[in-house]
Formats: structure tokens, C-alpha cells, sequence
């Protein structure tokens, strides 16, 4: 049996064959989402050659895409630029009150 090494050192992500972090999650949930298309289509009754065709062209597209994720986002860089498209443009305060409250309690202090 092959033994594959997962390079790990101290405060370093997970990293195996190129893949950092959770990247390598990404591509077993793709994978396995392949291999689930390729079991129903062949339930359903397609072709096994049309089947296996999909499968590949979904495998395929699956590693291209991860792999061109994590060179260019990096270990936590895609989780960033997702929470990034969450803050706000602006924040709109429609009265001074927040500020007397604060000027209120420097006072106190």
C-alpha cells in the first residue's frame, strides 16, 4: 500500500501534493459529489461509457478548480475575501444620541 506524507510542521497549515488547509476538504467534497453524479446517472440507466465521461469531465474541472483556488487565495485568502463581500460600504447613523452616550461615559470614567 502506498503511503502518501501530509507535510505538516509547527504553526504551518496541512499541506499535501500542493493543497493548503482546508482546500483539501474541498476537493474530497468534490470528488465525492463526482462519484455520487456517476452512481445515480448510472441508476437512472445512461450509458456507462456517457457516465464515465461525466465523471471524468467532473473530476477534472473539480481538481482544476481547486488547485487554482488555493495557488491563488492561499491558506486562508478565499475565506477573506468571502467575509470581505460582508462589510458594509458605509454606516449610517441617523442620530447624535450614540455620541452623547459616549461623551457621557468618558466623563464618568
Amino acid at each position: 500500500m502506498i503511503k502518501y506524507n501530509v507535510n505538516k510542521g509547527i504553526n504551518k497549515p496541512m499541506e499535501f501534493k500542493g493543497l493548503k488547509a482546508q482546500y483539501i476538504g474541498y476537493l474530497a467534497a468534490g470528488l465525492g459529489l463526482t462519484l455520487l453524479a456517476f452512481a445515480l446517472g448510472y441508476v437512472m440507466g445512461l450509458s456507462m461509457y456517457l457516465c464515465l465521461g461525466l465523471a471524468v469531465v467532473l473530476g477534472s474541472a473539480d481538481l482544476l478548480i481547486v488547485f487554482h483556488l488555493s495557488a491563488t487565495y492561499g491558506e486562508h485568502g478565499l475565506m477573506k475575501k468571502m467575509a470581505q463581500t460582508q462589510v458594509p460600504a458605509s454606516v449610517v447613523i441617523r442620530s447624535r444620541k450614540i455620541f452623547y452616550n459616549l461623551i457621557k461615559r468618558k466623563a464618568w470614567s
